[in-house]
């Protein structure tokens, strides 16, 4: 992998998690809805939440990056390489939103990364 194809894919997993805990902090911050679930009304708190629109607005940025990416190397290199995100998730939940991540998880993450770095290693 060339270093931009490298740094293309670090943007990428990081606008994906920014996307994810825009859109996590954007719904936990929706007023609760009296009366039970009304569509209409939680869509009209979901057009007027300045953070999903922030998630949104990360996901579309990230669409062009990945676009760049797959322009110049292998989706068989890339694909396994943004599963980092899910990593990026994980870490960005514990420290920005307080989750409790248990031991089984923190695996999962290290072999998802370890993962990553076999397929990665191989393309080199």
């Amino acid at each position: 992998m060339t270093l931009t194809v490298i740094l293309l894919v670090a943007f990428s997993i990081v606008l994906d998690v920014i996307g994810q805990l825009c859109f996590k902090l954007g719904l936990d911050r929706l007023p609760e809805l009296e009366g039970g679930f009304r569509l209409g009304a939680f869509w009209g708190q979901v057009f007027n939440a300045p953070l999903l629109w922030c998630g949104i607005g990360a996901y579309v940025i990230e669409f062009f990056v990945w676009l760049e990416a797959l322009s110049r190397a292998p989706l068989s290199l890339l694909f396994p390489a943004a599963a980092l995100a899910y990593c990026g998730v994980v870490l960005a939940g514990k420290l920005f939103l307080g989750e409790t991540v248990s031991r089984r998880r923190w695996m999962g993450t290290l072999v998802i990364t370890a993962g990553v770095m076999l397929v990665c290693v191989g393309h080199a």
